[in-house]
């Protein structure tokens, strides 16, 4: 068994990630993919803790841009990441893989409350924590929690798992010359207006200097690839 080059990470997916090829809700093919790639990262030792998006269920910024309460569809969104995480818990679990999931709303019956005591103590365990509800704030993304929590956690990097195999100059869904990038700079992000992550997380990753790595998750393997220190993706330093 390969050994993992990070004692811990935080590894956020996205929302659309869990929907597979239907392009909302949960397929269960995809979430059971997941969860055996997950489990083959875990088997190396690496301590993981996760973050998922909600978008596959219900995007808080579409439903504020069509009139809707940004704070309430902002809440309504955090509720989504909630199913999401339950639902990973659950194929997780099916993997024999300990899995806890916290939340930043209080929801005594589905999940403990986020304390970062605890959820440190259950990744030293070997636990894998899946962090629900974002940062419990509207007005902020998934990605900042992302951000929040791998900091919280002490993660030596931020892995994103996304649709694309890392970052490029362009879409390359719409141009056939876009450059993907090996290596970037947080400020060389911003300054480019590159869709890695909102800003708020690559300020908040940049002041604090935590790496992010960005990676194709359908493709079978890729976490414990990055797990191990494989070239996969890009990485914004």
């Amino acid at each position: 068994m390969s050994k993992p080059v990070y004692k811990r990470i935080l590894l956020k997916l996205s929302g659309e990630a869990l929907a597979g090829t239907q392009g909302h809700g949960i397929s269960s093919p995809t979430i059971k993919q997941i969860a055996k790639d997950i489990k083959e990262a875990h088997a190396t030792g690496v301590e993981i803790g996760l973050v998922i998006g909600g978008g596959n269920i219900f995007r808080g910024v579409a439903a504020s841009a069509q009139g809707m309460d940004r704070a309430s569809s902002d809440y309504m969104g955090m509720l989504a990441t909630c199913i999401n995480s339950l639902a990973l818990q659950d194929a997780l679990e099916k993997e024999n893989v300990p899995t806890r999931v916290q939340s930043a709303i209080e929801m005594d019956e589905i999940a403990e409350p986020y304390i970062r005591r605890r959820a440190i103590r259950h990744l030293e365990k070997g636990r894998i924590v899946i962090f629900a509800a974002g940062t419990g704030n509207p007005y902020f993304t998934t990605d900042t929690a992302a951000a929040l929590r791998a900091m919280e956690i002490n993660a030596q990097v931020l892995m994103k798992a996304t649709k694309v195999d890392g970052i490029y100059d362009k879409d390359p869904t719409k141009y056939t010359d876009a450059i993907r990038y090996e290596k970037i700079t947080y400020i060389d992000v911003l300054k480019q207006g590159l869709q890695v992550m909102d800003s708020t997380a690559i300020s908040l990753c940049m002041d604090n200097k935590l790496p992010i790595m960005t990676f194709d998750l359908a493709k079978t393997g890729n976490i414990f690839k990055a797990v191990v220190g494989e070239k996969i993706g890009t990485i914004v330093h």
